[in-house]
């Protein structure tokens, strides 16, 4: 039986995956804006936040990539009408992905000051780094975990059960910074950044009940461990490794950006935090489509369905570009409001506004790239994609970051470098796609 390749069929997944994936720059967006407006010492908590957010984002993006080696195997398992066969695997995974989070989590928190020291903190913002540091970390495997759900879900094609995850966590964490950074009168003292950091710790944790609860009632799939270990785990671990040392040369160029910015000063750093926050909300926004992408893909993959696999990259881009012109739309009607909502300090707003053109203008190229990078991940192709960060970062975005910095284009230099990174990640997944499956087509 073949999976229809509609626009209700394509949006039954995106749009649910588009407010699942919205839910994790929401919880750091909302650190941003509410850490921001802290009136003592504002400004460097909000340079805490984002150096802090940044290497956290480094940690989960690294280890959460069995999420999408799970979602790739199940739904081609799926596909194939073999979903029976591959029931053992979940839990072997998640339990081999968490014991490797706490033991980095373990080792991270002895070196702390050197991290972020190696990341140009220093003074006061090194010390609030430290302390935020030091409540969020506990809330890494949490997220893992969650990840890792969310991919068994995707790869049985539901997407709303982790968007009803994403919902609860993103308004718990909203609610609960308003409570812990301010304090209520008479009740709870302010905690500022500190309370921030509680609070997101503690909407992971609700986030990770949920989702344990979820899997357990609403699917066939056992969180027990059983041997012999699946057939499949070999393979599943060689995706896991090739996006392991693809998150690594993604993160490279993000706390690169982030090291330079802070080497050019708080206002910079503080308005780099804001720049990349809103860059991160509207690559999950986009991503819903990607994950469409993933999911679809990989059960058409798995049923050789590659009409249908073709059909679906053209639609999901096409559906992807219309998402990123409203998205530009809004980001130039609201271009001087939007950094209020982040901060009040002159400075940093300028350099903000300065700078937001090309976070923008940048959207079309980050649709392209998360559109065809969700397809590859469904149809298993890691190695590729591996290989196409790799380039992309060492041979596109460290050679421009270095030559703006002796250009001395400052932050702009930092948000160019950016963007020949998406293009060139977008461009060379768009040739490949073509190239491999093109001529595979029965009407071609």
């Amino acid at each position: 039986m073949k999976t229809a390749v509609s626009f209700k069929t394509i949006n039954k997944l995106a749009i649910p995956a588009t407010i699942a994936g919205i839910a994790e720059p929401i919880l750091s967006i909302t650190d941003t804006a509410i850490v921001g407006n802290i009136a003592v010492d504002g400004m460097e908590s909000l340079a805490a936040a984002g150096i802090v957010g940044s290497f956290l984002s480094m940690l989960i993006w690294i280890l959460g990539q069995t999420r999408s080696a799970i979602s790739a195997i199940i739904s081609q398992y799926l596909g194939a009408g073999k979903l029976d066969e591959v029931k053992t695997l979940p839990a072997q995974a998640i339990f081999l992905n968490m014991l490797l989070s706490i033991i980095i989590l373990l080792s991270t928190i002895f070196i702390v000051d050197e991290i972020f020291t190696m990341m140009n903190a220093s003074g006061k913002i090194l010390e609030y780094c430290i302390s935020y540091y030091s409540i969020r970390v506990w809330g890494f495997p949490l997220t893992l975990f969650v990840f890792a759900v969310m991919g068994i879900f995707r790869g049985l094609q539901n997407t709303y059960y982790p968007m009803l995850i994403a919902i609860v966590g993103a308004v718990l964490n909203i609610g609960l910074d308003f409570i812990l950074v301010y304090g209520i009168e008479g009740i709870i003292d302010p905690m500022y950044l500190e309370g921030a950091a509680w609070a997101s710790l503690i909407a992971q944790g609700v986030m990770a009940l949920i989702a344990f609860v979820l899997l357990i009632s609403k699917t066939d799939i056992s969180l027990k461990i059983q041997f012999p270990m699946h057939k499949e785990l070999g393979r599943l671990v060689v995706m896991s490794l090739n996006l392991f040392v693809r998150a690594v040369a993604l993160n490279v160029a993000l706390i690169l950006a982030v090291r330079e910015a802070a080497a050019l000063g708080d206002k910079f750093i503080s308005a780099h935090t804001i720049a990349i926050n809103l860059w991160l909300f509207t690559a999950f926004f986009i991503d819903g489509y990607g994950a469409a992408g993933n999911i679809m893909g990989g059960r058409l993959l798995g049923a050789r369905d590659y009409d249908g696999l073709w059909k679906l990259a053209k639609k999901i881009m096409l559906y992807g570009a219309v998402v990123s012109v409203v998205l530009m739309l809004v980001g130039f009607a609201f271009y001087r409001p939007i950094g209020h909502i982040f901060s009040n300090e002159i400075e940093v707003l300028t350099t903000f506004n300065s700078i937001f053109f090309i976070v923008i203008l940048g959207l079309p190229m980050n649709t392209m790239a998360f559109v065809f990078d969700g397809i590859f991940k469904g149809l298993g192709e890691m190695k590729y994609l591996r290989n196409v960060l790799l380039v992309a970062t060492f041979l596109g975005f460290v050679p421009t970051l270095f030559l703006a910095k002796n250009a001395h284009l400052g932050l702009h230099g930092i948000w160019i470098a950016l963007t020949v990174w998406m293009a060139i990640r977008g461009g060379t997944l768009v040739w490949k796609f073509r190239r491999k499956f093109r001529p595979l087509l029965q009407n071609a």
